[in-house]
């Protein structure tokens, strides 16, 4: 079995890394998720075999693709999907637009909990509709969905609920009781799910992902799942992924809707997404094993040099949410660790209006790089 350095530093200047070029060179960047680690050597082998091909023509249907998807998704989840079932695009965020200018209307509402990823407060403002956000609540040490005001908030306009599981940014891996919970409420009030699962590899020992769709044919009859290898395998750059539609009139009211507009991944995107889904398991395995280790230790060093900032253990992701509003600060937490700690962080404002006081931190990277992060966090605070 091979063996892959996740400890090795490459450094990644001057590569056109949004994520290396947005702050000063003396910035260590930990915000966007995209992990510092070289992708599975699979993925440049495959793609160099296809440019030694010197033909870049149109690509037709990738129908090995579709099938090599529907096998790692059964082997993986558990889930036996359809080929038929699957379309390809080139992101999930670019998914749950099309979802929603699929379905919504004038007059519609779309709703999701909160703190959650940017991109869903967007929807609604390409589409042309409002939103309904509802606030998650902390219980017995979890990030928890609050059933009956999620339910109360419902109304007869909400047309779209967007499920983000695994949760982006407090790395809740949702339970059967969970999901069946959620689909129960949005059948009773006629409300389809688009389910973002695009963290849905990324589970630690003793959490299991499980797709909403798949606990019952009445839940994939009402839901559209968005997946995606690019940050499981570090390739969101080459722009793959893909909805699982098992109803057909969605089916086709989204193909009906992409004309002209939603596109298709390029040859090399599908060649990428075939090696890994493929060759690249040892890979995995081996990486998630690393990105554990990699919480723990920042779970255990913020309790003991700062002891101030709490954080729920995260069940999936590669992203921790810190609670710094401990700390008392004078400005919001993103902007002094950018500015005392030279550390870059997301912004929990962006995450909506109960992230403020939070920050999230990638350490999907060379412990090196995150215990030097963590070092002048710490120094930060106790020098004020």
């Amino acid at each position: 079995m091979k063996k892959y350095d996740f400890d090795q530093v490459i450094s990644r200047k001057n590569t056109d890394s949004v994520k290396w070029s947005r702050y000063p060179d003396e910035v260590l960047p930990l915000w966007v998720a995209d992990m510092d680690f070289p992708s599975p050597p699979e993925v440049a082998a495959a793609i160099q075999e296809r440019l030694d091909h010197p033909f870049f023509g149109y690509a037709g249907d990738d129908k090995p693709l579709i099938e090599t998807i529907c096998e790692w998704v059964y082997r993986h989840h558990g889930w036996k999907i359809q080929p038929e079932w699957v379309l390809l695009m080139s992101g999930v965020v670019t998914g749950m637009n099309w979802v929603a200018q699929s379905f919504l209307h004038p007059g519609d509402s779309l709703c999701f909990h909160t703190p959650v990823y940017p991109p869903f407060f967007h929807i609604s403002e390409y589409v042309g509709v409002s939103r309904i956000e509802i606030p998650m609540v902390v219980q017995d040490n979890q990030y928890q969905i609050d059933f009956e005001k999620f339910e109360k908030t419902l109304n007869s306009s909400t047309k779209l609920f967007v499920l983000c599981n695994p949760h982006n940014p407090v790395g809740r891996v949702f339970t059967k009781p969970e999901l069946e919970c959620i689909n129960t409420i949005c059948l009773k009030h006629n409300v389809m799910i688009c389910s973002d699962e695009i963290h849905c590899e990324l589970i630690f020992s003793g959490h299991s992902h499980i797709p909403l769709a798949s606990i019952s044919e009445e839940a994939a009859q009402n839901s559209i799942t968005l997946m995606a290898p690019s940050k499981t395998f570090n390739i969101p750059g080459l722009h793959f992924s893909f909805a699982v539609v098992p109803n057909q009139k969605h089916r086709e009211q989204m193909e009906k809707s992409r004309r002209g507009v939603i596109g298709c991944p390029s040859m090399l995107a599908n060649e990428a997404a075939r090696a890994v889904y493929t060759h690249s398991e040892n890979w995995l395995e081996q990486l998630l094993n690393y990105l554990e280790g990699n919480r723990d230790y920042l779970m255990d060093y913020l309790k003991t040099h700062l002891p101030e900032i709490k954080v729920i253990k995260p069940e999936g992701s590669y992203l921790a949410w810190l609670d710094c509003r401990e700390l008392n600060m004078q400005s919001d937490p993103y902007n002094f660790f950018l500015y005392k700690a030279k550390v870059a962080l997301n912004d929990g404002r962006s995450f909506g209006e109960n992230g403020s006081g939070f920050v999230r931190l990638n350490f999907g990277c060379p412990r090196s790089i995150l215990t030097d992060a963590l070092v002048r966090m710490a120094s930060a605070v106790r020098s004020g």
